[in-house]
């Protein structure tokens, strides 16, 4: 009995180890409250491109206390998470004069993302309606997200509350990071790049050579340079190139040079008069 039901069990303990990692990594995707959280009002690749920027921001609450008179608030910022204790809350505002109130200034399930060469602009829409500003509207937040590569994470503030207009009021907060900066240009030209390449081709030929001819040729002193016959050459083989390309028809013929009158008789050639004389 114990045998037969050995492999039965042997089974079910691996389909239930099998269950529990499903069940962890279906878990840990959850929990992680990266940028495929924020819901975008019109889906766009785009858009998409640029809340990547913020991934090293998620998973972290930013805030900052202001006050003014007898206003004390607290503003507190995730990106794509829940800031607050509303569900779908990426920015919200606590009221520390009415016993901890949580007013939403925007939702990130209704996101719209905006990035320039340095900076991304996030506007979290949908917040908690005005009582009696901006025509009752729903409230809007702005987090201006600017480049510092010396900040990864810098502090929130609260730049303005533009609430003084019929439509379109919003909520501008600033911050710094190092995420949305751009990737620096390489300092080496092509010229250097390309030298860097033949030096380091040169440096493998001649570490690589030499061993070669030590340790499998056997070879010493200056025969152990890698090629060295061929090297002791080169000047010889330049020149016979040269002397190809540059002399690419035969010898030319002298041109015939002038030859001035010459103020002595030329001698005569002796004539033969034999035939005249008597026989």
């Amino acid at each position: 009995m114990v045998s037969m039901s050995t492999p039965h069990t042997a089974t079910s303990v691996r389909l239930l180890v099998l269950a529990v990692q499903l069940v962890l990594l279906v878990c840990g995707s959850q929990a992680s409250n990266d940028t495929k959280r924020c819901k975008l009002f019109s889906e766009s690749p785009a858009e998409r491109k640029v809340l990547s920027l913020l991934e090293p921001l998620t998973n972290k609450t930013f805030s900052v206390a202001t006050t003014s008179g007898k206003e004390s608030y607290t503003y507190q910022f995730q990106v794509c998470g829940d800031a607050g204790k509303t569900v779908g809350a990426g920015l919200v505002q606590i009221d520390h004069t009415e016993k901890e109130s949580e007013t939403v200034l925007g939702l990130y399930t209704a996101t719209q993302a905006i990035g320039g060469s340095d900076w991304v602009m996030l506007i979290y829409s949908n917040g908690t309606k005005y009582d009696g500003h901006c025509s009752k509207e729903m409230r809007k937040a702005i987090v201006m997200i600017s480049c510092n590569r010396g900040v990864e994470m810098g502090k929130l503030e609260v730049v303005l509350e533009e609430r003084e207009r019929d439509r379109d009021c919003f909520y501008l907060f600033e911050l710094d990071s190092s995420a949305v900066c751009p990737a620096l240009p390489s300092q080496l030209s092509a010229g250097s790049i390309i030298l860097i390449i033949g030096f380091v081709l040169l440096s493998v030929y001649l570490i690589c050579g030499f061993l070669y001819q030590r340790l499998i040729v056997g070879a010493k002193g200056v025969q152990q340079f890698p090629n060295y016959v061929f090297w002791t050459q080169v000047g010889n083989l330049a020149a016979d190139g040269c002397n190809f390309v540059c002399r690419t028809q035969g010898p030319e013929e002298e041109p015939p040079t002038y030859r001035g009158v010459s103020t002595e008789p030329e001698e005569q050639p002796e004539e033969r008069d034999d035939h005249l004389l008597p026989m």
